[in-house]
């Protein structure tokens, strides 16, 4: 059996609402002007800092927006989301199956888990591998080889399932395969131009993917 990590925000849940919100109240905080809506959606996925710098260049500033948007998500955003329809029962589907299951996501590890404990299929979920608050481990390269080195693996075995070009490349630093999901914020170009070993339309996808990856 497979040990697959998933992303969290547009994998199994869409949380455009929580985040773009929050990101416009860092910016409301500071007495910045925000971001335009659609260029909000490109917020999800890279780490916080990464979006903040290139538009507020001087690192204290950058340090204070991720204090507001936390200020924020902390207390309301972290409820902000929908579950994508299906992905519960393929979860649970694939726990079923005896695959080892884990979520690997940039947003910072202390809301990741509270975000995962509250799903009501978060218990299939071995481990809960996020961001620390201070930014040491905020991409996804760093973040899979916490996973790796947290559960005692190894990458060979391992999948890895996102919505975006951060996912793919950061199963391929590992040398591990991919599957890229195409309901969440990145679209098909994006994740085939980043290498996705797989694409999946659709959540009821994945489990007969990881039925033919076993054999």
């Amino acid at each position: 059996m497979a040990t697959i990590f998933f992303d969290l925000d547009g994998t199994l849940i869409d949380s455009v609402e929580g985040i773009t919100r929050c990101v416009v109240h860092a910016f409301e905080r500071l007495g910045e002007p925000a971001p335009a809506q659609g260029e909000l959606r490109g917020w999800i996925g890279p780490p916080l800092r990464d979006s903040f710098a290139p538009r507020l260049g001087d690192p204290a500033r950058v340090e204070l927006a991720v204090e507001y948007y936390r200020e924020r998500f902390d207390t309301t955003g972290w409820r902000e989301h929908a579950i994508y329809a299906g992905i519960g029962d393929v979860v649970a589907a694939l726990a079923a199956d005896g695959h080892r299951l884990a979520v690997v996501t940039a947003k910072n590890e202390p809301h990741a888990r509270r975000i995962v404990e509250h799903l009501p299929f978060g218990g299939h979920f071995q481990d809960i591998i996020g961001a620390t608050p201070c930014g040491r481990l905020s991409h996804k390269p760093e973040l899979i080889g916490e996973a790796l080195s947290r559960l005692g693996l190894a990458a060979d075995g391992c999948w890895m399932v996102g919505d975006r070009h951060m996912d793919i490349h950061g199963a391929r630093h590992h040398g591990m395969p991919s599957v890229g999901v195409l309901w969440g914020f990145g679209d098909e170009a994006e994740l085939r131009e980043a290498g996705a070993t797989h694409l999946a339309g659709s959540p009821d996808a994945l489990r007969p993917l990881f039925a033919m990856a076993a054999c």
